[in-house]
């Protein structure tokens, strides 16, 4: 499904990324796990069509993303989940969600959407009419997934979903990311809690300072020794 080869990016005169190469297959959740500044966020960021990359390929589906304006980067089955949520605050859970099905391809699937959110978080049905600003950051963490889901992804992109969440919210969390995975839903997970990352994707990829320095299936990257040392600090 996704296919990044060869990928730099800058912010500024200050290089992000190194040639990054990363791939995530149909209905597979891979994490991108690192230390703060790391280049992370970039590179969800170049994925998702917000960060202009000045080398390599972005490849949906074999077609090359990478000068794709953003709000087309959407069309071709990506959804991205922002870090710190980026909810609006000043406008209720149903129109956030609703916001999320403004292409019109999706418009018709707006009723199946918003019952598939709901059935996946039943506290945003029960808050509905509620303003977003007013919800707990795990709920607003809730929403922003269910924002992304109403457009109805292929990929899913998630930027540190479990930052600023107690542990109990952060499992309910991340066991709705793999229920979403599970109805056929690829997934680029993107964190710094290392051990929450590999509890739940298949492969990982471990980016330091701009670089990929460790790439493999999770129980390989749990066991190596660059994770423990460049992450874990053991």
């Amino acid at each position: 499904m996704l296919e990044v080869r060869g990928l730099d990016a800058f912010y500024g005169d200050a290089r992000a990324l190194w040639s990054i190469d990363l791939t995530v297959g149909d209905a597979e959740i891979v994490s991108v796990v690192g230390p703060n500044g790391a280049g992370k966020s970039t590179l969800v960021n170049a994925i998702a069509g917000l960060h202009r990359p000045v080398a390599g390929r972005i490849d949906i589906d074999g077609i090359d993303v990478a000068a794709v304006p953003p709000h087309r980067v959407c069309s071709y089955g990506v959804a991205v989940v922002p870090e710190g949520r980026r909810v609006f605050g000043h406008m209720s859970v149903y129109d956030n969600l609703s916001l999320g099905a403004y292409r019109r391809s999706v418009r018709p699937g707006h009723r199946a959407g918003l019952s598939r959110v709901y059935e996946l978080f039943p506290r945003l049905r029960e808050r509905a009419t509620q303003l977003a600003g007013s919800l707990s950051g795990g709920e607003q963490q809730m929403l922003a997934i269910g924002r992304a889901l109403m457009a109805a992804p292929r990929l899913l992109l998630l930027d540190e979903p479990s930052l600023g969440l107690a542990p109990i919210v952060v499992d309910e969390v991340l066991g709705a990311v793999e229920a979403i995975n599970d109805s056929g839903v690829g997934v680029l997970l993107v964190e710094q809690d290392v051990e929450r990352a590999l509890d739940i994707s298949g492969r990982a990829y471990l980016l330091v300072e701009g670089r990929v320095v460790a790439a493999g299936t999770s129980a390989e990257l749990r066991s190596s020794d660059v994770v423990r040392r460049r992450v874990l600090g053991l």
